[in-house]
């Protein structure tokens, strides 16, 4: 029987004061909080989907922490009926509604506002989604010299300055100034493949690493790990969080390595 490996992590990065992004991992859910080991675990594939995902709550924003935590827990929630395109956009709207509806109750919580990408795995077929700017990229060969990555998800972000690489700025959310019935998720299907690996992550990953580097990092944690997948999927983890970090940790540092296995 196939079955899904998770490694993840969330860090508050080096500017900021506390951390607004979270993670739902199968059941489990890790929200708002900081730490610097990773945390693994192992779902079989066959009969309940396994639901991966990031949300990071928009910093300026009012209580981005509590947005984000209220995804996941949502996403935790309906992950085990998650099997077509038309479950996993209508939970993305619930989560979408109950943003709007607690900030309608609340007016602390007015405009609160995350975005989320993640991906549903079951034995068949994957599920890659996304709204905002947080990514899912899958980790591919490189011609035969390291490891590349594939951006799978689609940046809702206008264009960069020029000569910068990212912009810092999202154009569409969970909760905040998207509309309620404007919500639509981008979805993607892949067929499930055994050594089939991704990286997910929060844009305080991406925006201070470029991907060649994060690339080049996951090739040296491969080599390194002498045929353990778990060490070298912890390893990789550490890799990428310290690269941000080096690079000023402007941001909190989300960030989740999937790997398929027989």
């Amino acid at each position: 029987m196939p079955y899904v490996v998770v490694s993840a992590l969330s860090h508050d990065g080096v500017v900021r004061d506390h951390n607004e992004d979270s993670l739902v991992l199968g059941p489990w859910t890790l929200c708002a909080v900081s730490t610097d080991s990773p945390q693994s675990m192992v779902f079989p594939l066959g009969g309940t989907p396994v639901l991966v995902a990031v949300a990071d709550g928009l910093g300026g924003h009012p209580a981005g922490d509590v947005a984000s935590a209220l995804t996941v827990r949502h996403l935790a929630e309906a992950g085990p009926r998650l099997r077509t395109e038309e479950d996993v956009t209508e939970a993305v709207r619930s989560c979408h509604a109950a943003l709007h509806e607690a900030g309608e109750a609340d007016p602390a919580l007015t405009g609160m506002a995350t975005t989320v990408a993640g991906a549903v795995f079951d034995a068949e077929h994957l599920l890659v989604f996304n709204v905002g700017d947080s990514q899912v990229h899958e980790i591919t060969p490189d011609r035969g010299e390291g490891l590349g990555l594939r951006l799978l998800s689609t940046d809702d972000s206008p264009p960069p300055a020029p000569g910068r690489r990212t912009s810092h700025l999202v154009t569409r959310t969970l909760g905040g100034g998207t509309a309620r019935d404007e919500l639509q998720p981008h979805l993607v299907r892949l067929p499930v493949e055994p050594g089939a690996r991704y990286l997910l992550c929060t844009d305080g990953l991406t925006d201070p690493v470029a991907p060649e580097e994060l690339a080049a990092l996951l090739t040296e944690a491969a080599a390194e790990a002498d045929g353990d997948p778990q060490g070298d999927d912890q390893r990789a983890l550490v890799d990428l969080w310290r690269a941000a970090i080096r690079a000023g940790g402007p941001d909190n540092i989300t960030l989740a390595l999937v790997r398929i296995e027989e």
